[in-house]
């Protein structure tokens, strides 16, 4: 196991700079997801820590050693891809070994260590089968267990899910859990899907065009976003956004819409006056019932379990989620009752939060 560590790392290809001063440090054993929109540089962040790209600028330590210069075979890492990369000629055994038996190691060595990576993985009944004959799922696992049994100081996971289909997605989440508390090793996972990240990780990293925009805990980052794009991206569905300004009427501040509509807020003593702010509010912390304010139902989208309303407050589009099933109908008035509490305040121009 090994901390990683990343300072001021850029990456620019000719005269196009992708990731721009990029410091993060993962402490060792901690599982530690890289998440983003399409673009947003994760990927080179992680190759470049593998040795797959080269950096620009800046500098990466695994285990305390500058790998800048290091080959990516010398580094003491394992990557585990999107696409599975499985030999079609070999079988689940012979791929998991494959890399130890180039290496020269003795056979018994490569049965025990292929032997303990099957069990803690469940593919022991499945070690002669061939790739053909496995599920993705089962692909999957046999990637992962390729990457353990070299018991490298990192395990590097580049979107590994992405190719799955829902169902299984949720179950590969959990075991690559489960074999991160078994193994405590250190991991750097890279995915587009913030549920990923919520559930996966000790510490997400959420970037944007090149540059972290926060870092923190899962739950620490669904509470205290540090800006809009962090907020819109951390939680599903995504968090309710609209434009207006704060004012005091009564002696009491509150939230005014571009369009008139009014909400409540908890502590705006950091905002002024007629400032331009954004107010935000996600979907699950509006209920519906007295005392809300009165907003127009557009779409009704019912799962059994809970019901997604798309309704209109003024000219904005707001969503909630709420438990109960509803009998109303699209064109209905109904009150949505907001905690002020959970309301979140960003700046009109920056889009910080305050």
């Amino acid at each position: 196991m090994a901390e990683v560590s990343v300072r001021n790392v850029v990456k620019a290809y000719g005269g196009a700079q992708v990731i721009h001063g990029v410091d993060i440090d993962i402490r060792d054993g901690e599982f530690v997801v890289l998440v983003g929109p399409s673009g947003c540089g994760k990927s080179t962040l992680l190759r470049m820590i593998a040795g797959l790209e080269a950096i620009s600028g800046g500098k990466i330590e695994i285990g305390g050693r500058v790998v800048n210069d290091v080959p990516p075979k010398e580094r003491d890492i394992a990557m585990v891809f999107q696409s599975y990369a499985l030999y079609p000629h070999k079988t689940v055994r012979d791929n998991m070994g494959f890399s130890l038996k180039i290496k020269g190691r003795p056979k018994a060595e490569i049965d025990e260590k292929v032997g303990r990576a099957a069990e803690i993985l469940d593919l022991k009944k499945l070690l002669d089968r061939f790739p053909k004959q496995l599920s993705g799922g089962q692909r999957q696992r046999v990637a992962m267990g390729r990457a353990i049994v070299r018991e490298p100081k990192v395990f590097l996971f580049d979107e590994p899910l992405s190719n799955l289909d829902a169902k299984l997605r949720v179950a590969m989440r959990v075991e690559i859990k489960e074999l991160h508390q078994r193994l405590k090793t250190t991991i750097v996972y890279v995915t587009h899907d913030q549920i990923e990240a919520m559930t996966m990780a000790d510490k997400i990293v959420v970037m944007k065009d090149g540059r972290v925009e926060q870092i923190g805990a899962p739950l620490d980052l669904y509470d205290n976003p540090a800006n809009t794009f962090v907020a819109g991206f951390i939680g599903s569905p995504a968090m309710n956004f609209i434009k207006g300004r704060i004012e005091a009427a009564d002696g009491r501040r509150s939230f005014v819409s571009s369009s008139g509509a009014r909400l409540p807020v908890g502590d705006a003593s950091v905002s002024e006056n007629g400032q331009p702010v954004i107010y935000g509010i996600r979907p699950e912390h509006i209920d519906i019932g007295d005392g809300g304010v009165p907003v127009r139902v557009s779409v009704l989208e019912p799962t059994g379990s809970e019901t997604q309303v798309f309704a209109k407050l003024g000219d904005d589009t707001i969503d909630a989620v709420v438990k109960d099933r509803l009998a109303v109908r699209p064109g209905e008035e109904v009150l949505f009752r907001i905690d002020p509490r959970r309301a979140h305040i960003f700046d009109g121009k920056s889009a910080a939060r305050l």
